[in-house]
């Protein structure tokens, strides 16, 4: 009789102690810097209504919402009928949640709900994963983490200022130097629908041009004219779309473009203040780039849009974004509540940490220091100085079984842990210990009140 061999479903991973060490200092330092920045922490859960769902990602969106069959005989009020008209209309009656697709959407959700309890403006931070039924590829998956910040309640554009230094702050503490920030309006997007003949079908012209980066221009043109794009409006438009030049002479080409409506020329002063304003906040101004080909393709987005990519590295996909979405709340019968938002990838911030080495010394070790001892009496002196350690703030494990030394320092080494300490019936007799450097070999003698002052000093110079 033969067994099945274990496996994951494609696009969802597991994860053992050294990429969780790291993944946790990753959420760490954002976690630190959301909070620096005055937001607070909530949790939704993983599966909400389908009705909640449904009809704010578009209807590519739509598609890769993974649904949840009803508990039971869900195909008890299913006639014959049903099935022979489709899943469209057999979904509704056998499955009536989803997966969370993002953390945004619940997160208006949760708004209107507990918008008695709320002080406003509300910031937030949600640290969650997110399930989207995508093509498995190097850097997308099926089951992944989000780490937003939100804000609503205001329409000050200083919300969008800041997310763009809270962007730079945590790629800063992650050593990722190399990234570049895109900004765009959707304002200036539905202006360049318009001047593309399409006014109306803003979200089908944002999601050919969302296609640059993959497909590049000449596919984009080509899905545009198909969209029924007018040949002369294709001609102006496509030195915008791949506008050269600094963020100023890409702001300048827009502005020129004959024609340009009210509602794209608001788009164009706002992306400037959002910049003047983090220029204000020592914002350094080739960190952020106006693009106006960029199109997020989320309907919900309203105004200001930006995205975050690495500049090194074969992983150049998008490492998070976000943008306004003052309509949001609206759909769930709260409307004329503003917010914006922004949301960073764990996942692929991991695989970009990861190719190009950037996670210290820190976040590959279990531990500071292994106790290694000779035998049973040192074992149970062992206990004390483990707890001493512990007390100090410095991590510490003990061997647990009677081993020959030898195994023991080899356990430290395969673990990554930086130093043992030796405790054996001399060490306890002269009340000195021998600290082993694994990386170097070195070995010195401490007294116990000596020990945790240098590990810390010495683990946290090594990071």
């Amino acid at each position: 009789m033969s067994s099945e061999k274990p496996a994951t479903p494609k696009g969802m991973r597991d994860f053992g102690p050294e990429q969780m060490v790291r993944r946790q200092f990753i959420l760490d330092q954002i976690r630190e810097v959301f909070e620096r920045y005055g937001f607070q922490p909530i949790e939704t859960p993983a599966m909400e209504n389908l009705s909640v769902l449904t009809g704010k990602y578009g209807d590519e969106g739509d598609q890769l919402l993974y649904k949840v069959l009803d508990s039971g005989d869900f195909l008890a009020g299913v006639s014959d009928t049903d099935l022979r008209e489709g899943f469209r209309k057999l979904l509704p009656k056998i499955a009536g949640k989803g997966l969370r697709y993002d953390l945004t959407v619940p997160f208006a959700r949760f708004v209107v709900m507990n918008r008695h309890e709320l002080v406003f403006p509300f910031r937030r931070y949600q640290i969650q994963p997110v399930w989207r039924a995508d093509r498995p590829q190097k850097g997308r998956y099926r089951e992944f983490y989000q780490c937003d910040a939100d804000v609503v309640g205001t329409e000050s554009l200083l919300c969008e200022a800041e997310f763009l230094l809270m962007i730079r702050d945590v790629f800063y503490r992650l050593g990722i130097v190399d990234f570049s920030i895109r900004i765009n309006s959707r304002k200036i997007l539905g202006a360049l629908a318009v001047l593309a003949g399409m006014p109306g079908r803003e979200t089908a012209f944002c999601t050919a041009l969302d296609k640059l980066d993959k497909t590049g221009i000449d596919a984009v043109l080509r899905e545009l004219r198909d969209l029924g794009c007018e040949h002369t409006a294709l001609n102006n438009l496509s030195p915008i779309l791949q506008a050269p030049g600094s963020t100023g002479e890409r702001l300048l080409a827009v502005e020129s473009l004959p024609g340009l409506s009210d509602d794209g020329s608001k788009g164009l002063r706002e992306v400037r203040t959002i910049l003047a304003m983090a220029a204000g906040m020592h914002m350094e101004p080739d960190r952020v780039l106006f693009d106006p080909a960029l199109a997020r393709g989320l309907n919900y987005y309203t105004g200001a849009i930006f995205e975050l990519k690495a500049t090194r590295g074969s992983l150049s996909s998008s490492l998070g974004g976000g943008g306004r979405y003052d309509n949001l709340t609206g759909v769930f019968g709260m409307p004329g509540v503003p917010g914006v938002g922004f949301s960073f990838g764990v996942d692929r911030l991991y695989d970009v940490m990861e190719e190009l080495d950037l996670f210290p010394a820190r976040a590959l070790r279990s531990a500071a220091v292994l106790i290694a001892h000779f035998d049973e009496p040192s074992f149970g002196h062992s206990l004390g100085l483990l707890a001493m350690l512990r007390r100090e703030g410095i991590s510490a494990e003990l061997y647990p079984d009677q081993a020959k030394i030898k195994k023991q320092v080899a356990y430290a080494d395969r673990k990554g842990i930086p130093f043992t300490l030796m405790v054996g019936p001399q060490e306890i007799a002269e009340n000195r210990f021998g600290l082993k450097n694994m990386v170097t070999g070195e070995q010195r003698h401490f007294k116990p009140e000596d020990l945790a002052d240098y590990l810390r000093h010495e683990t946290m110079s090594n990071d």
